[in-house]
C-alpha cells in the first residue's frame, strides 16, 4: 500500500464511520477500485484507521468522560453487549457475508429503511433529546438493532440510528448516540483485529499507516461536527437515497 491509497482509504474511514453509510462497505468498494487485496498487512492498516475513529470520538466528546455522566456509559454498554455477544460467537460465520453481492443489497435494503423512517417520523413523539436522559430499556432495544450491524453494508451507525429513532429519540439524539456507541464497538472489533494481526505491523511500511491515521482522525471528527448541523436542518432521507443509488450502483457495475 502505498502513501495515496492509504490516505484514500483514511479519508473513506473518517467520512463513513459515523455517517449511515456503511464505513465497511465503502472501505471494501474502494479498497478493489483501488486494487488492494484483503492481505494481512492491509488488514492491519484497516486498525489503524479504526483506532483514528475512536481517537475522535475522545477527542470530540471529552466532556462526556466523566463521573457526572456515569448513567450515559451505562447505557452505552447495555447497547454494546449484544452486538458484542453475537459477534464474538460468531465471527468467522461473520466473514464468510464479506462480498460486494451482500453490500450492495444491504445498501439497498438500509436505504429503504431510511426513508420509511422518515416517512413515520413524528416531532411529537420522538421526545428524548439529549443522550443523557436515555433509559436503560432504549439503550437495550438501540442495541438489539444495532447487531444487524454485523452483515456487512447495513452500517453500524445506520442500524443504530434507526434503532434510536425507533425507541423515540429525535434524529440529532440518535446520532450522538450512535457516535458514543461506536467507541466501544470499535475497540472491541480493533483489538481482536490487532490480536490476530500484530505481527504484520513489523513488516509494515509505517508511513502508509501514520498519513491514514492522521486522515482518518481529521475527517471523522470534522465528519461528525457537520453531521450533527446537517441534522438541525434536514432528514435522513438523503442518505436514503444515497444508500439506494450506491447499492445499485454495485449491483451494475461490480457484481
Amino acid at each position: 500500500m502505498d502513501i495515496f491509497q492509504a490516505a484514500i482509504l483514511g479519508i473513506i474511514e473518517g467520512l463513513t464511520e459515523f455517517l449511515p453509510i456503511s464505513s465497511t462497505g465503502h472501505l471494501i468498494v474502494v479498497s478493489e477500485w483501488l486494487g488492494l487485496k484483503q492481505t494481512d498487512q492491509n488488514m492491519a492498516f484497516e486498525v489503524i484507521i479504526q483506532v483514528a475513529a475512536i481517537l475522535a470520538i475522545f477527542s470530540h466528546y471529552s466532556s462526556k468522560f466523566s463521573l457526572e455522566h456515569i448513567r450515559l456509559w451505562i447505557n452505552v454498554l447495555i447497547a454494546f453487549l449484544p452486538i458484542a455477544a453475537i459477534g464474538f460467537l460468531f465471527h468467522n460465520q461473520i466473514k464468510e457475508f464479506f462480498t460486494l453481492t451482500v453490500v450492495a443489497w444491504m445498501f439497498i435494503l438500509g436505504g429503504l429503511v431510511f426513508l420509511v423512517m422518515e416517512k413515520l417520523y413524528n416531532e411529537g413523539t420522538h421526545r428524548t433529546r439529549d443522550i443523557d436522559d436515555l433509559s436503560i430499556t432504549q439503550a437495550f432495544w438501540i442495541g438489539i438493532i444495532q447487531m444487524f450491524a454485523l452483515i456487512p453494508g447495513t452500517s453500524r451507525a445506520g442500524a443504530s440510528i434507526v434503532g434510536g429513532v425507533m425507541m423515540g429519540l429525535d434524529r440529532k439524539t440518535s446520532a450522538e448516540f450512535s457516535f458514543l456507541l461506536a467507541l466501544p464497538v470499535l475497540a472491541a472489533a480493533s483489538g481482536l483485529d490487532l490480536l490476530k494481526n500484530y505481527s504484520e505491523f513489523a513488516n509494515s511500511s509505517w508511513l502508509p499507516l501514520i498519513v491514514g491515521f492522521i486522515m482518518a482522525y481529521i475527517v471523522a471528527y470534522l465528519t461528525m461536527s457537520l453531521f450533527l448541523r446537517f441534522l438541525d436542518r434536514f432528514t435522513f432521507n438523503a442518505f436514503g437515497i444515497y444508500r439506494i443509488i450506491f447499492g445499485i450502483v454495485l449491483l451494475v457495475w461490480f457484481v
